[in-house]
């Protein structure tokens, strides 16, 4: 056997925030040296951080980078460590990782596949690699090799696949594989979005398998840079076996995933399974010697955290990412806490829960002295002894009534509030609304009416919420949550400047449908925070019954989720709801599934829909809702582009700005939609025209 201690090291790090980035690395080497790793691959674009945009343009970026490895490279002794960073070569920028070998360093990798697609823009700002190329690289004094490199350790080889490189086909641990490599490192920045996860663990394990090497992947953490969170993924694969797998979502600043590997073993598997060369391959090795330590055998087996396996992965994976993105946002913004306007509906109950297990889970990671010294520039929680107390201190919740918003509202928002220990304001603003309607009356010399009126009489209600509550947030210096979800974003179902107001939008991406069983089980299931873990079997979910200290539920949500949803903005006796003026959310989610996500015209989306609800809605209505989705979805581009920023859950997601592009101005369907009516007619025959409602929704 030849035993080697390896470890995927996980960073929470900030865009160009220099000093902070660099502690964390040097913090995580010393960990890994206290725990007697020999090999360390710490994350993708650790050094600047991979939100950096624009800022890779500017040579201040790059000389700053530059200036953090060499402060890096000193803390390195007897350990080999891989960081990355961005390097300027022939004028070109590229993606490289370094490895450096006991305070020298020995070459840049340089990424090959670039992600462009989603959320990724890296070919705007790097140029890959050719495969099979090498040069030289100056930093300082002295060159070193950059490009498509093997290094070789005393006769253990090492390469590298830097993130994109291993999500495409003719990855690049085919030509190391051809190279002899006895591991291969991954320093990625995968954002988190539902049940990725399970598709890392496929390909790392696929990859350790199929090229017979030990492979070690590692990936930022947190909210780094505002819209995107990473879930802190780091495993260790060796022969297609997983040995070890990290806790993900953690709110550590850094967290070390060791391995033991044996490079005898995977040795092996290349010796019974090598065919032969196809093509000659060029000198792309750079030797250098370390002494590697002796290393005890161990038993591994990797495990997965109780959440991952108690068969509700997406709600866990839902309330743990949003609630660490809002945790990270708060300190890395330096905001004194969160302002919310709690209207007791579904929306708003989501947002200020998650604030509330924000605390909790932060709380059983790393204790309430953590989360102090994690947010030490707050004074008002220094004497916080209880999660609830915290909770008090750092959001401010305010109902905000009108003479049509009904008593099970507010003792929604109320008996929330209370369960979770949030600050809870009240105060009736219908004097604002009415002094408001007076002043346009006046002017018109006529009065509003809900006939003539409705969508403005509506509107102001909600506008009318906004200057009170960013009053709130400027006086607490918070920040301000915005409560519309992305349901509500598809079809424009939202007041610009009322309840799209805010500093973040934590709920945009996700859409209303789900939103409501989540409420519900959160009410009466509840966040599973058991230590227990198992081996790594995702076909095996279940863990058994919980005590109830191991779960976290909000019993506050009892009320909300037995109100049907509405934005109580029109009188109480015409009984408005939500699901009236669009469509029901389960129809309207399988509708923007089809047409926004999978690209199908109208006529294919009704297709699809009457296969999806048959027996349950007739063509007749679905016809109506497919006409009204598209026409809704097209007016109201406009408003997804003023959106506060919202956090990237899933390839639904609908934010302009870093996921799905849409003209502000468009021919609206019009055309697609005609077609889809034709052929409606066609199929009840020539004289059926169906009765499309149009659909107002109102700016």
């Amino acid at each position: 056997m030849k035993l080697i201690k390896v470890a995927a090291g996980v960073l929470n790090q900030t865009p160009l925030a220099w000093e902070h980035n660099q502690q964390n690395i040097i913090d995580a080497i010393e960990a890994a040296r206290q725990q007697s790793v020999s090999l360390l691959c710490l994350p993708e674009l650790c050094i600047s951080g991979y939100g950096c945009e624009d800022a890779f343009y500017a040579q201040n970026t790059i000389d700053q980078s530059i200036a953090s490895l060499l402060d890096v490279v000193e803390h390195t002794h007897d350990i080999v460590v891989a960081v990355s960073l961005p390097l300027r070569h022939n004028n070109r920028t590229y993606d490289t990782a370094c490895l450096i070998v006991n305070k020298r360093i020995l070459g840049f990798a340089v990424k090959q596949y670039l992600a462009n697609n989603g959320l990724h823009y890296e070919t705007r700002w790097f140029q890959p690699w050719q495969v099979g190329l090498r040069d030289e690289i100056k930093i300082g004094d002295f060159s070193y090799p950059f490009g498509d490199l093997v290094f070789d350790l005393s006769g253990i080889r090492v390469g590298f696949e830097i993130c994109e490189d291993a999500w495409i086909a003719n990855r690049p641990g085919r030509a190391l594989y051809e190279r002899g490599v006895d591991i291969i490192l991954n320093p990625s920045a995968s954002h988190f979005a539902f049940f990725k996860s399970q598709t890392r663990e496929r390909f790392v394990i696929d990859a350790s398998r199929s090229f017979g090497v030990s492979y070690i992947y590692t990936n930022l953490l947190g909210n780094e840079a505002g819209r995107v969170i990473f879930d802190g993924d780091a495993m260790v694969a060796s022969n297609g076996e997983l040995l070890v797998s990290g806790a993900r979502l953690s709110y550590q600043d850094f967290v070390i995933v060791p391995a033991v590997i044996d490079v005898e073993a995977t040795r092996l598997n290349q010796v019974q399974n090598r065919g032969n060369l196809a093509l000659a391959l060029p000198n792309l090795r750079v030797s250098d010697r370390f002494d590697w330590p002796e290393v005890a055998p161990v038993i591994q087996k990797a495990q997965l955290e109780g959440w991952e396996r108690g068969g509700y992965l997406k709600e866990e994976e839902f309330a743990r990412a949003v609630a660490l993105g809002l945790f990270d946002y708060l300190r890395k913004s330096r905001s004194q806490g969160y302002v919310l306007s709690l209207s007791g509906g579904a929306d708003s109950s989501a947002i200020a829960a998650t604030v509330f297990l924000m605390i909790r889970m932060a709380v059983q990671n790393i204790g309430i002295a953590g989360i102090k010294k994690k947010l030490g520039y707050i004074r008002a929680i220094q004497d916080c002894d209880t999660p609830e107390a915290m909770v008090g201190k750092l959001l401010t919740v305010m109902y905000q009534g009108t003479e049509n918003s009904s008593d099970d509202t507010f003792n929604s928002a109320k008996e929330l509030a209370e369960d979770i220990g949030a600050t809870f304001l009240n105060i009736n603003i219908n004097g604002l609304v009415e002094t408001y309607r007076g002043l346009i009356e006046k002017q018109l010399g006529r009065k509003l009416s809900w006939n003539t009126d409705d969508l403005a009489l509506q509107n102001i209600q909600a506008r009318v919420r906004a200057p009170s509550i960013w009053m709130l947030a400027n006086i607490n210096n918070a920040l301000l949550l915005s409560t519309s979800n992305r349901s509500e974003a598809a079809v424009g179902y939202a007041t610009m400047d009322g309840d799209t107001a805010g500093s973040i939008s934590p709920i945009t991406g996700i859409d209303k449908h789900f939103l409501r069983g989540w409420l519900v089980w959160l009410e009466t299931v509840g966040l599973n925070i058991t230590n227990v873990t198992e081996p790594t079997d995702r076909t095996s979910l279940a863990i058994g019954p919980l005590t109830p200290d191991e779960l976290i539920k909000v019993n506050g949500l009892h009320a909300v989720n037995n109100l049907q949803p509405t934005a109580e903005l029109r009188p109480l006796d015409k009984k408005q709801t939500d699901e009236d003026d669009l469509m029901p959310y389960d129809v309207l989610n399988a509708i923007e599934l089809s047409a926004i996500r999978d690209k199908q015209p109208p006529v294919e989306v009704l297709k699809l829909t009457e296969v999806q609800f048959a027996g349950r809605h007739d063509r007749d209505k679905l016809l109506i809702w497919v006409e009204r989705f598209f026409k809704l979805w097209s007016r109201n581009q406009w408003k997804r582009e003023r959106y506060a920023p919202s956090f990237h859950l899933d390839d639904h997601n609908l934010d302009p700005r870093s996921w799905l592009r849409f003209p502000i101005l468009s021919g609206g369907f019009e055309k697609e939609l005609a077609d889809m009516r034709e052929w409606a007619a066609g199929q009840k025959g020539n004289g059926w025209k169906g009765n499309p409602a149009r659909g107002k929704i109102g700016f």
